[in-house]
């Protein structure tokens, strides 16, 4: 009698790990189908919150930062403010090694608009500098990209602020 309950107990562990096995397996499949729920949830979360056709996105670009060093970036689009960063050293950082940040994603209407970027940081000197840049463009369809960029001049020493835009 004591074997045969020494051989059911093997039994039912045996049964009991093939068991979890298959468990694990169902678990990490069951993981894998939830993260590339989440993905697919997040894309279209962003298509449906910024559709292609009245999207908006703002990047900076800095490049080389000998001449300037950015605090904090403020737009308007049309008058309006739309948004504001203050920067760590660690942005910084990563902007002079060439990184390009999405600095703002919005929606507009077709037509004319007047984008406006305040920036100011440290310039030559450790002085702090503050400028405007602004540009007009023509919103068509489709997306509509505009990149401040923040270049050196060394022949005037000084750092130049350019808008430019694209589709």
């Amino acid at each position: 009698m004591k074997r045969l309950w020494q051989g059911l107990l093997v039994w039912l562990v045996l049964v009991c790990s093939v068991v979890a096995g298959e468990l694990d397996q169902d678990l990490a499949q069951f993981r894998k189908d939830v993260l590339d729920i989440n993905r697919r949830l997040l894309l279209l979360e962003e298509e449906l919150l910024f559709p292609a056709d009245t999207q908006l996105a703002v990047f900076v670009s800095l490049d080389v930062g000998k001449y300037f060093s950015p605090d904090s970036i403020t737009l308007k689009l049309d008058g309006k403010t739309i948004d504001g960063h203050l920067y760590t050293e660690r942005e910084v950082q990563a902007l002079k090694t060439g990184a390009i940040q999405k600095l703002h994603v919005t929606n507009i209407r077709n037509g004319s608009h007047e984008l406006t970027a305040f920036v100011s940081g440290s310039g030559p000197g450790n002085r702090e500098y503050r400028r405007a840049v602004t540009l007009q463009f023509e919103k068509g369809n489709g997306r509509q990209f505009v990149q401040l960029r923040m270049e050196d001049d060394a022949a005037a020493q000084q750092p130049v602020f350019v808008l430019h835009s694209w589709q």
